[in-house]
């Protein structure tokens, strides 16, 4: 019995550095969703100065015509429809690193990995192995700790 008090502190030191690695890692993927957002900015202001600027069809070749405002249109939605998926996952994640740092709603933190495991490559290894760390007996017993109110003594 005496073997297994070290190993107990050996394991919760392995699950305290994982929870740590997981809530960087969370504001890391935040970051990128961020930087995706921009990249998505970027792609809006290039189709839209080629699609919605007569003056870019003025010397085209073959009597080209510019392309109908209704094909502008469907990119705006295609545009607002991603725009809001990647804040809503990047919100999402940077809740998700403050939960994992706060040893909170973990049942939040494991949504938002299940969400995650979409976005590949990135999201699947951070949703896989928040998943694996999260649903460890040790690290539901640390959450639990963390939500039981002290007790009076």
């Amino acid at each position: 019995m005496t073997n297994l008090t070290p190993l107990m502190r050996d394991q919760r030191k392995v699950d305290a550095e994982h929870l740590k690695l997981l809530a960087v890692f969370h504001f890391v993927f935040a970051g990128l969703a961020l930087v995706g957002l921009g990249f998505l900015f970027l792609h809006w202001f290039f189709m839209h100065s080629i699609l919605d600027n007569p003056d870019m069809w003025k010397n085209a070749r073959n009597g080209a015509q510019p392309p109908p405002k209704e094909l502008f249109v469907v990119f705006k939605w295609f545009y607002a429809f991603f725009g809001v998926m990647i804040l809503g996952c990047g919100l999402a994640n940077l809740g998700s690193g403050l939960c994992i740092l706060r040893r909170r709603a973990r049942i939040f933190s494991l949504v938002v990995a299940g969400i995650s495991c979409l976005a590949f490559p990135f999201g699947t290894a951070l949703g896989v192995f928040t998943l694996v760390v999260l649903l460890r007996d040790s690290v539901i017993e640390v959450y639990a700790a963390k939500a039981a109110p002290p007790a009076a003594g």
